[in-house]
């Protein structure tokens, strides 16, 4: 038997066991807390009003629904516990991971099978094209026939059921793909990003009620400044807290600056001390400045330390590694003294000490320097990463390249 589309399906007539017609398919559902691909019951609208009639009673398909038992005994509807594929599915948007997007459901493609006699219904896919696009809409104006033969010609565009995973957002019921597993986790910071903003407010905070905090975290990095700031007041101040801990402080830093104190203080609250204490200091700074700019990550050493010291620090060093590109030197005090590239370090001896591999000129900035300042030191020296002191020269954090760009994309 081939496949049955959901909107065929709908409308289609409904006999019951004595062969008369009864009513017509109103819903097609799925019970799945029994089994998440199998129909399990129909929503039949008949002149007494809506009736559920159980797959299992269902005979044929052919040419209609015939069922197998009487109509009397098909009940009244009560739809708890039960997923309706036309109301929670059609148009609701899924996130198409392969295709790095938001999508549109537009069908439903049902597989019918006969097992020991009894006919099965099972969901198999979902079109998100074309193809169903067109399926619905000329549904009713142009002969079955006719467009069989045009849907003939259009490609499917498919996206395997064992691959969707329902969820719901109260009030709203909603579908995704399984972003809470490997899928979406794998794709690029930039792309889940991209993907967030497409939603709606209500399926972004399900993203992030379930992606892992360090995920949840690298993909609030990239999203609109407007955009993370709803997001962070849809969540709860404790899961807030579990992402933002996972931020680049500084990212953190303007994040919470931008929301109501209240919320930032829940927030601060919530975090662990030592990241609260990180971010704490950073919304000190004027946002406008190099050190409203600056991240607190970084590797720094004693001058007199050697390349096997530098190399022991990365191994226990925790932060991002766009903050690992430079070893700072520092004196006794704190002062900053040199930098060593990280490429330095792969042709010296293990014993070498790392001032003798800093790299000329060494090029800072003052904390309070204005952004300007800070953007035409990176574009005249052509630089990666940019230490920050304060008043007497100790150094108090570092801006990236990376820092920069997410300034000038603020910028415009």
């Amino acid at each position: 038997m081939s496949t049955i589309a959901l909107t065929e399906l709908l409308g289609a007539p409904v006999a019951d066991s004595s062969g008369v017609a009864y009513g017509r398919v109103r819903e097609v559902a799925i019970t799945p807390a029994e089994d998440r691909a199998r129909v399990s019951t129909l929503i039949v609208r008949t002149k007494e009003g809506d009736r559920l009639l159980p797959f299992s009673s269902v005979s044929s398909l052919n040419g209609g629904i015939r069922a197998s038992s009487s109509a009397s005994k098909w009940p009244a509807v009560e739809s708890e516990g039960l997923f309706l594929l036309e109301r929670d599915l059609l148009d609701q948007q899924i996130i198409d991971v392969h295709g790095r997007k938001v999508v549109r459901v537009n069908d439903v493609d049902l597989h019918p099978e006969t097992t020991g006699g009894q006919v099965k219904l099972k969901v198999g896919s979902v079109d998100v094209g074309a193809r169903g696009a067109v399926r619905r809409l000329l549904k009713g104006v142009v002969p079955m026939g006719a467009l069989k033969r045009m849907l003939e010609r259009i490609p499917p565009r498919l996206i395997p059921w064992d691959f969707v995973d329902l969820i719901e957002t109260d009030p709203a019921r909603r579908v995704k793909l399984k972003i809470s597993h490997e899928r979406l986790a794998k794709l690029h910071p930039a792309d889940i990003a991209d993907i967030i903003e497409e939603l709606a407010p209500s399926e972004r905070k399900a993203v992030f009620q379930t992606l892992d905090e360090e995920v949840a975290a690298d993909a609030l990095e990239e999203v609109e400044p407007k955009v993370q700031k709803s997001i962070v007041e849809s969540l709860g101040s404790e899961r807030a807290a579990e992402i933002v801990e996972e931020m680049n402080p500084a990212a953190a830093a303007d994040l919470l600056a931008d929301l109501p104190d209240e919320s930032t203080s829940e927030i601060l609250e919530e975090m662990e001390p030592e990241e609260r204490e990180e971010v704490a200091e950073l919304l000190e700074f004027h946002e406008n400045t190099a050190a409203g700019r600056m991240n607190t990550e970084y590797v720094a050493l004693d001058s007199r330390a050697t390349v096997n010291d530098a190399i022991e620090a990365l191994r226990h060093f925790e932060g991002g590694v766009e903050s690992v590109h430079t070893i700072f030197l520092l004196d006794g005090e704190g002062k900053l003294i040199g930098e060593v590239p990280l490429a330095r370090l792969v042709l010296a001896k293990s014993d070498d000490g790392l001032l003798s591999l800093a790299a000329e000129p060494l090029i800072s900035c003052h904390a309070g320097a204005r952004e300007k300042e800070v953007t035409e030191l990176f574009d005249k020296y052509n630089l990666v990463v940019l230490p920050v002191v304060d008043d007497r020269g100790v150094l108090t954090g570092v801006i990236t390249s990376d820092d920069v760009i997410s300034l000038l994309r603020a910028k415009h």
